[in-house]
């Protein structure tokens, strides 16, 4: 017996668009790590790039549960001593909250170089439109993502 496996140049890459507003952190960002790796696809392959695009929009609706806006802190550090700076959620959101939702995402995918490629499929925005109207992307159900 063999397997077969799909030709990454002739995969169809479908657009998604999905509507962040009133939706959960957390959950949203699961099934759109899903649709970037391709797991939702019959040919998905691990170590093959096999996912779809997914264009979010209203990435600042967000809905978070929990204590998470005045507990959550978000570090990033600049590699010199004393380099360390640490944001609340709160802050975050209110600056950049397509961040958070990426930050998200990125901690439900695996590290490596395919899963920075699969990232980078992944366009936010924090108003209701996007530039991407040309590639048609569909909308997703509700009920699917939450």
């Amino acid at each position: 017996m063999t397997t077969t496996l799909p030709d990454v140049k002739k995969i169809n890459r479908e657009w998604i668009l999905v509507d962040a507003k009133g939706l959960v952190l957390g959950r949203l960002a699961n099934r759109i790590a899903k649709i970037l790796r391709g797991k939702h696809k019959v040919i998905y392959t691990p170590f093959l790039d096999t996912g779809d695009f997914v264009v979010v929009v209203n990435a600042g609706q967000v809905a978070v549960t929990g204590n998470k806006l005045s507990q959550k802190t978000y570090k990033r550090y600049s590699g010199y001593p004393g380099g360390l700076r640490t944001r609340l959620m709160s802050d975050v959101m209110q600056d950049h909250p397509d961040r958070i939702l990426r930050q998200a995402v990125k901690g439900m995918m695996p590290d490596g170089p395919l899963a920075r490629r699969q990232l980078s499929k992944l366009k936010i925005f924090n108003g209701p439109t996007h530039p991407y109207q040309a590639q048609q992307p569909q909308p997703i159900n509700k009920a699917l993502l939450s």
